[in-house]
């Protein structure tokens, strides 16, 4: 056989090869795709049905139930029956997933607890797992009551209602100033003021300025017109 014939039929081969290559990472690709496919289904719509009839459908589906332990209102729904889902009806889900529902507890709204004394963050937690909401938060400043404390409710506790209304406690608010601004002024003049006042003042270094007398300040911090509060440390730099 020549050695041309040779090389020929080689390449053949081996385009061959990669076709055939080619091919089963197509086919197989494809079959991934179907297997994945073939393992999802879409989730119904359960809104307004029993627990007992939802959970018959979704395990035709492969599916299960999940319900919430905390009832919601809803004028819409009956008590007993799905308010909400999720995912939600139509989405796309691998089978043997879990769908969460909540209850309605119908038109009826829940008791609202006693919140006086706890954290607002908590008195939410509360409110949000017994099927209310808040509709406000008002807030005082006071030393008498622990910060972020709840110190009264609206409506009172055992009554019924959607919403609440929050006082919080915020704490006593610090005391803050207005940097007065210093630039130009004699710094041992105005340290000796500042420092008559209780703040913390302090010459941090010196700095040549051509045409300014010696001791001036040149530069400050906090900056003229910003806030400070009475243990803020001030730093002046005067001239040379």
């Amino acid at each position: 056989m020549k050695f041309g014939t040779s090389v020929w039929s080689a390449g053949k081969l081996l385009l061959l090869v990669g076709a055939l290559a080619a091919t089963f990472l197509l086919f197989a690709g494809l079959a991934m795709r179907v297997a994945l496919r073939t393992r999802e289904v879409q989730v119904p719509n359960l809104v307004g049905n029993g627990v007992h009839e939802a959970s018959q459908a979704l395990g035709a589906l492969g599916l299960t139930l999940r319900v919430d332990q905390n009832r919601r209102p809803d004028t819409r729904v009956p008590p007993g029956r799905i308010m909400q889902q999720d995912p939600p009806a139509g989405v796309q889900a691998r089978r043997q997933r879990s769908i969460h529902v909540w209850l309605s507890a119908g038109s009826r709204a829940p008791t609202v607890p006693a919140l006086v004394g706890q954290t607002e963050r908590s008195a939410r937690i509360r409110l949000e797992q017994d099927g209310l909401s808040v509709r406000a938060v008002s807030e005082f400043r006071s030393t008498e009551y622990p910060v972020d404390a709840v110190v009264a409710q609206n409506p009172p506790p055992s009554t019924r209602a959607d919403a609440v209304t929050l006082l919080v406690n915020r704490g006593e608010q610090t005391t803050s100033y207005v940097m007065p601004d210093l630039i130009g002024v004699d710094g041992e003049r105005a340290a000796e003021v500042l420092r008559g006042r209780g703040f913390r003042v302090s010459i941090v270094g010196q700095q040549p300025y051509p045409g300014v007398p010696s001791g001036v300040v040149v530069r400050q911090q906090p900056a003229g017109g910003f806030q400070f509060g009475p243990s803020d440390a001030i730093s002046l730099e005067v001239s040379r």
